[in-house]
């Protein structure tokens, strides 16, 4: 018998939107913290049920940036519509990569997994898209950053299991108002709460040993947002470096956007 995980009482239940959650009480700029209502994070919306959406319209959104390549979306399917909500599309990888590694994760078997992910290559493989991710998808974050500085809030920002390639856009957005690092972190590691993971679906055998295999793939460690920040560090040598030289950020934007999803 498969029991439900248990989900904070301070949290939606939601049937088919897994890893959502509101960033709002997060400490940033100057004393002041992000506004609750404002800026949200999650998985993919395509499943989500009648009273998930339902759920989802309460919140006022304005936008909802989905960062899935077109192989994810041929995997899980396209958001579902929320009334009155702009959905943009902005992928963070490419599709080929996509459709290459939900074969393996969904039809890979032992030993293939065991070439591919064995003995820290998996970790491995995370740290590098991480830094992969930060260091060449500027234009990517840049569009998400000024996207919200432009007015399109509240917001909803996800990918696939809403802890990779979202997981990155909010740090860079929180960055942008200020949030420690620290802090980024510790609402990144909010992902591997057992309520919020990622239901992995398999065509192929599902041993504990493939599951040992593939699990570094759906956690959020510490080490690969960690990665994405050292690759920041060595190419722009300050985070305010990077988000004037790498993303494009003025003065003025970054205001605007701390004046829309912050509050004293």
């Amino acid at each position: 018998m498969t029991q439900t995980p248990q989900v904070p009482a301070t949290e939606p239940l939601l049937a088919n939107v897994l890893n959502f959650r509101d960033l709002g009480g997060l400490p940033a700029a100057d004393g002041r913290r992000v506004r609750p209502g404002a800026l949200f994070r999650s998985g993919h919306l395509a499943h989500a049920t009648e009273e998930d959406a339902a759920f989802l319209g309460s919140l006022g959104l304005h936008t909802v940036l989905d960062f899935r390549n077109e192989g994810d979306i041929a995997q899980e399917g396209p958001d579902v519509t929320l009334p009155g909500v702009r959905n943009l599309n902005v992928p963070m990888t490419d599709p080929a990569d996509g459709k290459e590694f939900w074969r393996m994760v969904r039809e890979g078997g032992p030993e293939l997994l065991r070439t591919a992910l064995g003995e820290g290559r998996a970790a491995q493989r995370m740290e590098n898209t991480y830094r992969d991710v930060i260091t060449a998808r500027t234009a990517e974050h840049s569009r998400v950053v000024h996207t919200l500085a432009e007015g399109s809030v509240p917001a909803l920002l996800h990918c696939a299991a809403g802890k990779d390639r979202a997981g990155l856009a909010i740090a860079v957005t929180l960055l942008a108002l200020g949030v420690p690092r620290d802090a980024i972190e510790a609402d990144y590691l909010e992902s591997n709460a057992p309520h919020r993971r990622y239901r992995l679906k398999r065509s192929a055998e599902t041993s504990p040993e493939v599951l040992e295999l593939l699990s570094p793939l759906f956690e959020a460690r510490a080490g690969y947002l960690a990665a994405a920040f050292t690759a920041l560090d060595e190419r722009w040598g300050t985070t305010d470096r990077y988000l004037t030289e790498g993303l494009g950020l003025t003065a003025a934007t970054r205001e605007r956007l701390r004046d829309l999803l912050l509050t004293d």
